[in-house]
């Protein structure tokens, strides 16, 4: 993400007009769901996991929480883009281009697959800032994951919201920079198949993982967008190959897009008891990084 300024708590629409969303900091929610082993296999096949088979009691790998708490807009309230409506929870930000662009997670104890579970969010900020490519709206999301009355999960989520700018790019492949010699490595190619199975597994209709030519000829993107989340849960899946130590909190921050032009780079190098990630787009330059602290 590129560096903004000049922070307030309105943002003008499409007319000019200027709107306060500051009625929206404190919002909350309450979703429950069932934590269903069905889910958890199902992520376990798209990414190839070769172990047992998840089943009811088993701890949920991190983050997968994200396959479960799905929006559930029906569909005759999304938008062109595939999102649900702008408005209830969420503040009705004006501007067409958003992404799930951040995330720290804290894990006090494991989420548990079979055991119905809770998530309360609330809204913790609204930030509106101007950049070189224009305005931006950042939207930081708390939110609480509860188990049998018990703490689970602590999270918040940034997300953003840009104004339709120049198209994007298309990376140049080149070489990649040389990773420490104790570092964790592998590549990915991120092809439509994968793109539409997190898209399924997570209820998420964005267009721009799935209809090429919505993502080019409407947002003005190279090719097919991954998702930032599964380029995280991608990289802490490397973790979980590469360490039998648990991880205890997570974070990561998307810099520049990927697109499923080219192979993702995943690198991680641990460090005492942090390990330092990233992915790489095929361009060698770090289009996301992240950190995770072992227990």
């Amino acid at each position: 993400m590129e560096k903004a300024s000049e922070s307030h708590p309105a943002t003008p629409t499409p007319n000019g007009a200027e709107v306060d969303f500051s009625a929206w900091v404190g919002r909350t929610e309450q979703v429950a769901d069932p934590m269903s082993w069905v889910q958890a296999q199902a992520a376990q096949a798209m990414l190839d996991e070769t172990g047992a088979a998840l089943a009811a009691g088993d701890a949920l790998p991190l983050p997968w929480h994200w396959f479960h708490f799905l929006p559930r807009a029906p569909q005759a309230r999304l938008d062109a883009d595939g999102h649900p409506q702008r408005g209830g929870f969420l503040p009705p930000i004006p501007y067409p281009r958003r992404m799930f662009a951040g995330a720290r997670i804290q894990v006090h104890q494991p989420l548990r697959v079979g055991v119905p579970a809770l998530r309360e969010g609330r809204i913790d900020k609204v930030v509106i800032k101007h950049g070189k490519t224009g305005a931006l709206a950042f939207v930081t999301v708390a939110y609480r994951f509860l188990q049998d009355g018990q703490l689970c999960l602590e999270e918040q989520q940034d997300i953003v919201y840009r104004e339709a700018g120049a198209p994007v790019p298309a990376p140049v492949a080149a070489a990649l920079p040389p990773a420490p010699a104790s570092s964790w490595q592998r590549s990915v190619q991120p092809d439509t198949r994968l793109l539409f199975r997190f898209s399924a597994l997570t209820f998420n209709a964005h267009r721009i993982h799935y209809d090429r030519a919505y993502a080019q000829q409407v947002e003005g993107y190279p090719g097919l967008v991954v998702h930032g989340p599964l380029t995280a849960v991608l990289l802490l899946q490397l973790v979980r190959q590469s360490t039998p130590r648990a991880v205890r909190a997570f974070s990561f921050r998307g810099v520049a897009p990927l697109f499923d032009l080219g192979p993702v780079h995943l690198l991680g190098t641990p460090e005492g008891d942090t390990v330092n990630l990233q992915a790489l787009g095929p361009d060698g330059q770090a289009a996301l990084l992240a950190s995770a602290t072992l227990g």
